[in-house]
């Protein structure tokens, strides 16, 4: 089953548009959501959760339309945007009991079990929180309602090596049922090289590449070699860069004459971002 499926989202700004966003995700998986900053990640989010109302194109959640049945839906989707930037002087108990109200499935138990695994302290106010335990308390309010689909926005963002570890091994427990479903964008590509099953990489409002995690890395070859081998491969490259010993560049694996001297490897998915934006320079 699709836990997420989106198609041909568009929205258009002044200065930005999302153009023919498509992808989807299946139940039970986590999808890393990444691209470089103002690549369009946060408007597509925000379009999953009609929070911004996109100009065309469809947005199914758990088999159904978003538009259509956003009450409903509202009640299996958790979501966290970083930061907690409202009722900070309020202490966690306080602000947990206005939220509560608004699920039916709000399941006092079960957000206790959270706060004891997550080490919150209900009777701590929200200003006293570190930027990991924001966000795990924002993960405790959507585990607590029943929460099927996981859709975060930086989550890891800001975070020390040590608390964002200990996050990321957190959503590979949440999924290991099957049951639940994780989103989520990020900068910090070494994150999804733990954790993710799915990448889907957006680049200036459109969507470059979704797919499984080990085939995404595996379109692309980073090649290396001399100066005069770069004439021959040149026009075959995603981009380049020059350098003393001759250049650097990324290429589809279906564009790559595996039996040439050029040197290959593959590459990570920091690289692929980097080389993406470095296209339009190289097209200069």
């Amino acid at each position: 089953m699709l836990a997420l499926e989106i198609k041909a989202l568009n929205k258009k700004y002044e200065h930005f548009q999302l153009k023919d966003v498509s992808f989807q995700l299946e139940k039970g998986y986590i999808m890393g959501f990444i691209g470089a900053n103002g690549a369009g990640k946060t408007t597509t989010i925000k379009s999953m959760l009609n929070l911004t109302r996109m100009d065309s194109g469809e947005i199914r959640i758990l088999g159904k339309d978003l538009i259509k049945h956003e009450v409903e839906l509202k009640q299996d989707i958790g979501s966290a945007f970083g930061d907690i930037d409202f009722y900070t002087r309020s202490k966690i108990k306080t602000l947990t009991n206005v939220i509560k109200k608004f699920y039916r499935n709000w399941d006092d138990q079960a957000y206790h079990n959270y706060l004891k695994k997550f080490n919150l302290n209900e009777n701590k106010k929200i200003a006293e929180l570190s930027t990991g335990m924001k966000v795990k308390y924002n993960l405790a309010l959507a585990l607590s309602h029943g929460a099927k689909i996981l859709i975060l926005d930086e989550p890891t963002s800001g975070l020390d090596p040590v608390a964002r570890d200990n996050l990321l091994d957190i959503f590979q427990e949440l999924v290991e049922d099957g049951e639940i479903t994780i989103l989520f964008s990020t900068h910090i590509t070494s994150d999804l090289e733990k954790c993710a099953d799915y990448i889907t990489y957006i680049h200036n409002g459109q969507i470059i590449n979704s797919s499984e995690k080990e085939q995404f890395i595996d379109t692309y070859r980073l090649v290396n070699g001399s100066k005069e081998q770069l004439d021959s491969i040149k026009d075959n490259l995603i981009s380049y860069k020059k350098n003393s010993f001759g250049f650097t560049g990324l290429i589809h694996t279906s564009d790559f004459d595996s039996s040439s001297d050029i040197k290959s490897t593959a590459p990570n998915l920091e690289e692929i971002m980097i080389y993406f934006s470095k296209k339009e320079d190289n097209n200069v």
